[in-house]
């Protein structure tokens, strides 16, 4: 499960972000993606809710630190 939600965000990341070369991983965070500031922030989750068919709450969306935290809150939303 978890691994099937890294491929799916593996794509989500490197489509909003339209780079290729993105890999992903637990500790990855916005630091560590050159455009990934708070506009993008928004996009990046409203793809992502829309791919998963979830809805995050508003606290989830300022609250997680890194990808760690979104597989996380994927896996307990989606369960």
């Amino acid at each position: 499960m978890r691994e099937e939600i890294y491929d799916q965000l593996t794509e989500i990341f490197r489509d909003v972000f339209d780079d290729d070369s993105i890999e992903i991983n637990d500790n990855t965070s916005a630091d560590d993606i050159d455009d990934w500031d708070s506009l993008m922030h928004i996009t990046l989750i409203g793809t992502i809710e829309a791919e998963f068919g979830i809805k995050f709450p508003m606290k989830d969306v300022v609250g997680m630190k890194n990808v760690g935290d979104l597989v996380d809150r994927i896996m307990e939303l989606t369960a």
